[in-house]
């Protein structure tokens, strides 16, 4: 009989202290029955970002076990960093690989959730395929303003309070945002200027929400250890994205206003599909490598 495997891409609002993303790994790690995949962390972001496989009972597991000590090493209120971010542990997405559905992927995902409430007292919110409201489906509805506004916010803001525990945020690991979703691919292009203006501008214009390109986020972020400016983008949908046009519209639109693209990268995997239907737009990130395929982690360790 063939078992479920189901993702997990966890992201951590820390990505300077690389002890404590350590700890947060060795978490992982501990459980048998998953795998991790890949780990990356961004010090302009100051977000780290797991991926791990496995058995669905495993992978919830190494999520509460990733949670649990995210909030014992991660204070927010000493947190800073361009990505916005509601928690210690900020977004927990589980994402059917084989043999698993998105609904049984919704399941999990409430059953995660209520085990952060009951064992660790962080606040939770349900957003994607497990939101519990049309308004939470969107994860930048739930992370408006940030841990420092949310925390206000729910005192006299009844819309804004959490699905499970609060109404009051965790006083240092925040809440976190669970939620259960399709693949989503994490793609950045960098331009070689400083003007984060430019980069709101492109954002704008090729994100979803603003009329550009249908199941694409993006946010214009300045990275200091570079000295760039930065189009960081989700693809939420990379069956209907059109990729080469999108990345041929940001340098475009960079170019009418004086600017060029130094580079692009992966966050994370993607998944192989993915690489089929467009081996070149990925070929050039500077950061591709086979390994970066889901696919090729997954059998290359065997699980």
């Amino acid at each position: 009989m063939c078992r479920q495997i189901v993702e997990c891409v966890p992201n951590f609002s820390e990505g300077l202290n690389m002890l404590v993303v350590d700890a947060i790994v060795d978490a992982v790690s501990t459980v048998p029955g998953l795998l991790l995949l890949d780990r990356s962390s961004d010090v302009d972001h100051n977000r780290s970002v797991l991926t791990f496989a496995g058995y669905p009972e495993a992978v919830a597991e190494g999520a509460i076990r990733a949670t649990q000590k995210a909030v014992e090493r991660i204070n927010l209120n000493r947190h800073k960093g361009v990505h916005p971010r509601i928690g210690a542990a900020d977004v927990i997405p589980f994402v059917p690989v084989a043999n698993i559905d998105l609904d049984e992927c919704v399941t999990l995902a409430w059953k995660v959730g209520q085990e952060i409430w009951e064992r660790l007292a962080v606040p939770v919110y349900f957003y994607g395929a497990a939101a519990r409201v049309k308004e939470r489906v969107g994860l930048a509805n739930i992370r408006r303003g940030g841990f420092e506004r949310l925390r206000e916010a729910v005192h006299t803001d009844p819309k804004r309070r959490p699905d499970l525990g609060g109404p009051l945020l965790h006083p240092t690991a925040g809440a976190v945002a669970v939620g259960a979703r399709k693949w989503l691919i994490a793609y950045n292009i960098n331009l070689e200027t400083s003007d984060v203006e430019l980069a709101r501008t492109i954002a704008k214009t090729v994100r979803a929400s603003s009329g550009g390109f249908p199941h694409v986020q993006a946010m214009g972020v300045f990275l200091a250890s570079r000295k760039l400016a930065q189009v960081s983008m989700n693809l939420t949908d990379f069956e209907q994205i059109p990729v080469d046009h999108l990345f041929d519209t940001v340098r475009r639109e960079a170019e009418q206003r004086g600017g060029k693209i130094a580079g692009s990268e992966i966050v994370g995997l993607i998944p192989k599909r993915a690489f089929e239907m467009a081996p070149e737009f990925y070929m050039r990130c500077e950061n591709f490598h086979p390994n970066l395929i889901l696919e090729n982690r997954i059998a290359a360790l065997r699980l």
